[in-house]
């Protein structure tokens, strides 16, 4: 990886610090590629992308078009994440870890302390996810916690 100067770390810093956290959901996709799958013109598919960008709901880039957290709640979806603690029996960590890979979790990741992993994932999927993790052999306990809102 590149060094980056002190003044390329100052203006990072700055941006992460003044920056707002957001969930975006990234499609790299040709405009073309698109249009063809939804069955219309290119130039009928700039009209919708430029009503969802001015309406927030979308980032657009060459090459990339981002669904915003705006796009998401638009959908019905929220974008303030739940948390899953997941305590396993010690004999069968890497067949559970390897059991979550499967699941539809935005991440996963071993932990130390009293729990030994932990997931995130959108809280609409939480019941589903619960049932898949109740039906793993090796899981011996589960907390599960439900953001609110963003803070930071």
């Amino acid at each position: 990886m590149e060094t980056l100067t002190k003044r390329s770390l100052q203006l990072l810093r700055m941006l992460y610090e003044r920056g707002k956290s957001s969930t975006a959901f990234t499609l790299r996709v040709k405009q073309d590629e698109l249009a063809t799958q939804l069955g219309i013109s290119r130039q009928a598919l700039n009209v919708h992308l430029r009503k969802l960008r001015d309406s927030t709901c979308i980032r657009t880039g060459r090459g990339f078009i981002d669904v915003t957290e705006n796009g998401l709640n638009m959908l019905g979806i929220s974008s303030t994440p739940a948390f899953i603690l997941i305590r396993v029996s010690p004999d069968k960590r890497i067949h559970v870890y390897e059991k979550i890979k499967e699941l539809p979790v935005q991440r996963a990741f071993r932990i130390a302390g009293d729990f030994d992993a932990l997931i995130l994932i959108e809280r609409e999927k939480l019941d589903e996810v619960l049932k898949k993790l109740y039906s793993i052999e090796g899981i011996q306990d589960t907390r599960s916690y439900v953001t609110i809102e963003t803070v930071r």
